[in-house]
């Protein structure tokens, strides 16, 4: 039960999400809607979306668990490793120096790195599924970005070497946040010292 629920939670999520590169229905739908009403509507079936995906992995966690193949452990100190330049680009693409000027679309990295990491510490179905799904997004959607021809409104400025610093410098208290607090605490699973 669990599994499907986040399976349709995936599914709710990135149909709001691949909805968003279709940049002539997106507009349709502003025209029609309004682009508040959109906003909300679109939050709305991302968060509806997102609160599937949670719950139903945490009870496929607890009721459902299915193995597939059995990482070894050298996997997990690989995944580790990767977190750290995940959480940095995340942190970049809101922090606009010259890792977005490089990368151009940092979150979508981070989200990729994130994801790979995470499917090469678990080799069940479920975690198979949710990370898989999470790449196979960001992939399409940078590949997507390639091809838009819209400019998505005025261009942001990009800051210099000073946002890099405090983006690996956020990026690596939230790094650590994420692997002592949220990590062990929230998903219940220790990723330091095991």
């Amino acid at each position: 039960m669990g599994l499907l629920v986040m399976i349709l939670g995936l599914a709710l999520f990135f149909a709001a999400h691949v909805f968003t590169t279709k940049r002539e229905m997106r507009a349709q739908a502003i025209a029609r809607l309004g682009e508040g009403s959109y906003k909300i509507l679109y939050s709305l079936v991302s968060l509806a979306g997102l609160a599937m995906i949670i719950w139903g992995y945490a009870q496929y966690r607890a009721t459902g668990w299915i193995d597939v193949w059995y990482p070894p452990k050298a996997m997990k100190h690989i995944a580790l490793a990767l977190m750290l330049p995940a959480v940095i680009l995340v942190v970049a693409s809101y922090l606009r120096g010259r890792i977005y000027a490089t990368l151009k679309h940092p979150m979508l990295a981070g989200i990729k790195l994130w994801a790979a990491a995470h499917l090469l510490a678990n080799g069940d179905l479920g975690s198979i599924i949710l990370f898989g799904s999470f790449l196979g997004w960001a992939v399409y959607d940078r590949i997507s970005l390639k091809h838009r021809t819209d400019a998505g409104g005025p261009p942001i400025p990009v800051g210099g070497i000073t946002n890099d610093l405090i983006a690996v410098a956020v990026g690596i208290v939230a790094y650590v946040a994420l692997a002592f607090a949220f990590h062990p605490v929230v998903i219940g699973v220790p990723v330091i010292g095991v």
